[in-house]
């Protein structure tokens, strides 16, 4: 006759949840280790390098080109170009990720299959100046007049301002088939038609890059997540602010390895773009 009190604990409740809570732990402290010394070693080569022994498990996101599109935020001129009011914190940042060229590269490689575009972009008229409240790069915008622009329903003084797009990239946006979101005002497309834009066209699956990092296109990419689009950020077709006190990019590309489905490079992402196999 089996002697229950042996096996009392079969049917704990706390004494399994304690177990499992045990195991999860020491699970967790393994995985930390081999995360840290990956990380490190990396980081000796590379400090934005991804980490030897990903701690998360792999992506699964395979693109289907007739439900994908590319979106891209903000390629304007005070982000991306030396002329721009940005330029002396994210310069740096844009040089390293070579991000006008790789932006480039996705346009084009969307362009050559017929795949969708769509850009988000960001524009203050002097109403929004009205504003009475704001985050801090938010007031830092309104103060250096980022992306103004005389008013919504004219285009005068935009030609050639820092609201306007970097002039590589007119003919990809320009040509009649990009779709030019309303204009995002903070950083996410909460405030603006790109999620209708998408749906209404069949899109579930977003390749994201664009500007800036940690900003617009984390806030892109974590709304339309909560959506229920499928996003591939491209780590290097974007950049970031840079200051003695705060790395931007990194604090994206963490974010970015946490929630995005995938994040791949310019080179994984125009090899998927073209109907390529792309290493998750």
């Amino acid at each position: 006759m089996c002697n229950c009190s042996d096996h009392s604990h079969d049917h704990d409740p706390k004494f399994t949840r304690r177990q499992a809570l045990t195991g999860t732990a020491a699970l967790g402290a393994a995985t930390a280790a081999t995360f840290a010394a990956g990380t490190a070693e990396a980081q000796a080569a590379d400090p934005y390098a991804p980490p030897a022994q990903p701690a998360l498990p792999p992506s699964d996101m395979v693109l289907d080109l007739s439900r994908t599109a590319l979106v891209v935020t903000d390629p304007q001129v005070d982000f991306l170009s030396p002329e721009g009011v940005t330029w002396g914190v994210v310069g740096e940042s844009v040089t390293r990720n070579n991000t006008v060229e790789n932006i480039g590269r996705l346009f084009r490689a969307a362009k050559a299959k017929g795949i969708p575009v769509a850009v988000s972009p960001h524009y203050y008229y002097p109403t929004d100046h009205g504003w009475q409240f704001g985050g801090a790069v938010e007031t830092m915008m309104h103060s250096i007049n980022m992306f103004d622009r005389q008013g919504a329903l004219t285009v005068e003084g935009l030609q050639g301002s820092g609201a306007d797009w970097l002039e590589q990239y007119k003919p990809l946006i320009e040509d009649g088939n990009t779709v030019v979101a309303s204009p995002h005002k903070v950083y996410g497309p909460e405030s603006n038609d790109l999620a209708l834009q998408l749906r209404k066209r069949g899109i579930d699956k977003v390749v994201l890059g664009g500007m800036s990092a940690n900003l617009c296109v984390e806030a892109h990419m974590r709304e339309l997540l909560e959506q229920g689009f499928e996003v591939a950020v491209v780590k290097d077709a974007t950049a970031a602010a840079q200051t003695p006190d705060i790395d931007g990019y990194a604090a994206a590309l963490t974010n970015f390895r946490f929630l995005a489905n995938t994040v791949w490079t310019t080179e994984e992402a125009t090899a998927a773009l073209k109907g390529e196999t792309a290493a998750p």
